[in-house]
Order: structure tokens, then sequence, then C-alpha cells
């Protein structure tokens, strides 16, 4: 009779092993399947990247459960301007909203963005170790972390990228672009990592030769892709992009960034 009481307690002890066993793998099969649902986006650069644009009604209608951001934190919330903390008294309307907002709903996909734009910030500010006095950050090292914590969290499947207002006389740029392509792909172990850039804003003065420089982007470095901000339009300070212009911009960039990706 012990025998077989023992032997039963063994089957039941063999059943439990193998129930557990079962549910670890299909948690950890749901996890993956979660893990393949998010796609990635950093947005990187300066303040027209970061968002200056007034936000009003229009600027948030562009809310879904598929767009989510990174807070400053770290954690996944909706999507909703501000999407940047850069300078938090006037971070405003960007483009990154509704750049995930048309990719979520072109591709089909989950889509999380990680904002990493730095108001102010010159080329030169996104290197290893360099760090920004006026916004006491390290904008390479901080959009880093920030991208290998997404990284963890789903595929890091591009980078948009708006900055140039503070180097529109650098002869050098196109090539500290290029480094800085190169260093981001390298973290993020792709090498054809989509990478788009975006025009500055035609009513600032001595963009001409900066953008048309910027235009030859995709002739240097491999799967990138330059956005055109023609007729877009300023929010009356001839910087920064209105609410309007900053998701026409957006748009843009996401029509691009899913193009560079079906390649």
């Amino acid at each position: 009779m012990k025998s077989i009481i023992l032997r039963m307690a063994q089957l039941l002890l063999g059943l439990s092993v193998v129930l557990a066993g079962c549910q670890y793998e299909r948690e950890a099969s749901e996890q993956t399947t979660e893990k393949e649902q998010l796609e990635i986006y950093a947005l990187m650069g300066q303040s027209n990247m970061a968002g200056r644009g007034e936000i009003d009604e229009i600027a948030n209608s562009y809310r879904s459960e598929d767009v989510l951001m990174m807070t400053k934190e770290g954690e996944l919330v909706e999507a909703a301007h501000p999407v940047h903390f850069d300078k938090p008294k006037i971070v405003a309307v960007g483009p990154g909203l509704k750049f995930a907002y048309e990719l979520s709903l072109q591709r089909d996909k989950k889509v999380v963005i990680v904002p990493c734009a730095v108001g102010g910030t010159n080329i030169d500010l996104w290197e290893p170790g360099k760090y920004d006095s006026i916004t006491d950050t390290h904008p390479y090292d901080d959009a880093i972390d920030r991208v290998r914590k997404a990284m963890d969290l789903g595929e890091l499947k591009g980078v948009i990228w708006h900055q140039g207002e503070a180097n529109r006389r650098d002869d050098l740029y196109m090539e500290k672009l290029a480094t800085l392509i190169a260093r981001i792909r390298e973290v993020a172990g792709n090498p054809q990592l989509p990478f788009v850039a975006g025009e500055l804003g035609y009513f600032l003065k001595e963009t001409e030769t900066f953008n048309r420089n910027l235009q030859e982007l995709p002739k240097l470095v491999d799967y990138t892709a330059v956005v055109s901000a023609e007729g877009l339009t300023h929010k009356g300070d001839d910087v920064h992009f209105d609410a309007r212009s900053a998701e026409l911009l957006g748009k843009r960039y996401a029509e691009a960034m899913s193009e560079l990706i079906k390649r």
C-alpha cells in the first residue's frame, strides 16, 4: 500500500514539474511574441525634434493604444504631447508623435518612440562623454542608455534625426553625422539600421548650403533618407516649426522610414 501511495506521489510530482515547465515555456513564448510586436524608434536631435509647437486639441488627437512612448523615468505609456522633457517649461509639439502614429498605421505594428532630443545642442555634443551644461545632460550617452533600455522591450527599427540649426556653418557636419550614424548602428548591432534626417526650415537664414549638403546623405551612408522641410512654417520666432508643420514633418519621416524598412 505504501509503495502505491509513494508511486502516486512521484507521478503527481512529475506531473506538476511538467505543468510548471509548460507554464514557463508559455509565458516565455508570450513575452517573446510581445517583444517581437514592439518596434522601437529613437528620436534624436535638438529643439525642432523635441518640439516647440503649441499643444492644442489637434496635436493630441493622434492617440492610439498602439503608439507608446518612453517617459523620462523609463516607463512605457500611451504617447501624448509633450513627448520630450529636455526643457520642461517650453517643450511642446514636435514631429515624433505624428511620426509614430502614421508609422503604426502603415506597418500595422505597435510602435514605441524613445525621446532623446536635447534643445540647443550642436552635433559636437552628440559624441560619447560630451556634456551640455545648459540642460545638465550628456546628449549622446543619455540617448544610448535609453535606447539600450528600450531594446530590452523590442527591436530598434530606426532613428529619426533633426538637428543642425547650431551647425549651419560647419563644413565637417556631414562627416560628423556619418560617424554618429555608425556609432548608433554599432550599439544596435545592425549596420543597416534605417536613419532618417530632416532638412532645416527654409525660413532660417543660411540653410540653403546646409540642406543641399544634407540631401547628399543617402549617397554617403547606405540605408539613410532625408525628408524635406519645404512648405513648413515657423511659430513666429523664425526658428521653430509650428504644430501643424511639425506634424507634417512627422508624416514625412514616417513615409521615409517605412520605405527604408522595406528595403
